[in-house]
């Protein structure tokens, strides 16, 4: 499957995005999909995750409450809603896809990964 990630951007702090993904291929409702990001000088970070038929949502403590992810499987996309933006959330995000449980979706467990889009929070 392949991945594109949009709707990154300037925001000031406080705002919000909303990050969408595209995929291809029609295995797209097997997937778990996750939002990722990553820093500059920072390992690349789990963000958010969501099971194949939406049944599941998993969030960072650092997003939780800020953030919510939504699937289409009719549409395979995904959505990243960021609300409350902070200054420390400016990263790289990149969409993935893991086959099996959302549950344990970290950087080394996905299988695919997007192109990157950034996200810049200004204070």
């Amino acid at each position: 499957v392949q991945l594109q990630a949009s709707g990154g951007g300037l925001v000031q702090a406080g705002g919000s995005l909303r990050l969408s993904c595209a995929a291809s291929g029609r295995t797209f409702s097997t997937y778990a999909m996750g939002w990722f990001r990553q820093a500059p000088g920072k390992e690349r970070e789990f963000v958010a995750g969501i099971s194949q038929r939406s049944a599941f949502e998993y969030y960072a403590d650092s997003v939780k409450g800020r953030f919510n992810i939504s699937r289409d499987n009719a549409k395979t996309t995904v959505d990243l809603q960021m609300n409350s933006l902070k200054p420390e959330d400016t990263a790289v995000y990149y969409c993935a896809t893991k086959v099996g449980s959302a549950a344990t979706m970290n950087p080394k467990t996905v299988d695919n990964w997007g192109q990157g889009t950034l996200v810049t929070v200004s204070s």
